[in-house]
């Protein structure tokens, strides 16, 4: 009786053993699994942060945009320039939930055909001229204004830019600029650039008398307001000049001053600050720009190019869109290599834009073709 009451007991004790370590097995494969759910769920949270709008679904896939450009340089300089800005777009517009599979980039034959491509809805958006703009602001709006830094002179008396000193960009940023007649080395501009450093007024006969490189009739500081500076002055415009050549971008209208083709350009007041340092390199300059050319006069403020996009473009009728497009390029000028890339349009940063601050281009405008009709 004994010995099975022991067998009993140690019975007993065995299964009592048994079940504490199955106990404390399960208790330790619970607390494994609690913790490697906790570290799921953190990683988990971690994720939900990095999430992008990709991620969520919410990603909305663009087949393309296409961007004109005016021909502020050569075509070749533009492009080349604006090469990285496809992937910096790219990039950003991802983050804002749009996947544009491609971007076409092209520069423009003339200032109008950009504005032509724009009516037509060929390009989504273009870098154009506040003249531009209003030819065909029937069949574009205003994105965003862009934004410059002011030149050290700002005087609407040539004699003041003509002091022997270069003009400079300043750190303030400016929503206008100026057209200058620039003379250049050959005998006719320094000729009259000689009459107006000596105080005299420069007669029609005078200016009639030069060749002048001129933009198309579309390019607010190429042609409008050097006409409107004429038709003040002499009450004709560029259209009356005898010895006009249209040039097809500012610097081809450069390596025509340089070679002495033509006596005169008319361009935006910055030129000298934006290409002095390559005027004997790239232009074939024999002496330093400020040595070679000045100014023999000065416009009133021009209201800054824009970023315009094409009402017949489907895909910027979307708002939504367009404000993220926007912020895009506000977000890319911001940065040292959007700076970088925008120079070649001496812009800075862009500013939400407004079609009413182009009226005073309209009333340029309207004054010009009421004077050549």
């Amino acid at each position: 009786m004994k010995k099975a009451i022991s067998w009993t007991l140690t019975l007993i004790l065995c299964l009592g053993l048994l079940s504490g370590c199955s106990s404390s097995d399960s208790s330790a494969d619970t607390s494994a699994a609690e913790t490697t759910a906790a570290e799921t769920s953190d990683e988990a949270a971690v994720a939900d942060q990095e999430t992008t709008a990709a991620d969520t679904g919410a990603l909305q896939e663009i087949e393309s945009l296409t961007i004109a450009f005016s021909p502020y340089a050569d075509a070749d300089t533009v492009i080349t320039s604006t090469e990285p800005l496809e992937e910096l777009l790219q990039t950003k517009l991802m983050e804002k939930g749009y996947d544009v599979q491609e971007i076409d980039m092209s520069v423009g034959t003339s200032y109008t055909a950009v504005g032509q491509a724009l009516s037509a809805g060929s390009a989504d958006i273009g870098f154009i001229s506040g003249g531009n703009y209003v030819l065909f602001s029937e069949d574009c709006d205003v994105l965003l204004t862009a934004l410059r830094y002011a030149i050290s002179k700002d005087s609407e008396d040539p004699i003041d830019w003509n002091d022997g000193t270069l003009e400079e960009n300043t750190d303030e940023m400016s929503t206008y600029y100026r057209s200058v007649i620039l003379a250049g080395p050959s005998e006719k501009g320094q000729e009259l650039l000689a009459k107006v450093n000596a105080g005299e007024e420069l007669t029609w006969e005078d200016l009639d008398s030069a060749t002048w490189a001129v933009m198309d009739a579309t390019s607010a500081s190429g042609y409008i307001y050097p006409s409107l500076w004429l038709q003040e002055r002499y009450g004709k415009t560029i259209a009356d000049l005898s010895s006009v050549v249209e040039s097809d971008s500012y610097t081809t209208s450069l390596s025509r001053l340089a070679a002495g083709q033509v006596d005169i350009i008319v361009s935006y007041g910055h030129i000298r600050v934006k290409y002095a340092s390559d005027w004997i390199e790239e232009f074939g300059g024999t002496d330093e720009m400020i040595n070679q050319t000045g100014i023999l006069g000065v416009s009133e403020p021009i209201y800054n190019d824009m970023i315009a996009y094409s009402e017949a473009s489907e895909l910027m009728a979307d708002e939504d869109f367009r404000q993220a497009l926007g912020e895009t390029f506000i977000e890319i000028a911001e940065t040292d290599e959007g700076k970088e890339i925008l120079s070649v349009f001496s812009q800075v940063g862009y500013e939400w834009g407004d079609d009413a601050n182009y009226d005073g281009e309209r009333d340029a405008q309207e004054l010009l073709k009421s004077l050549e009709e």
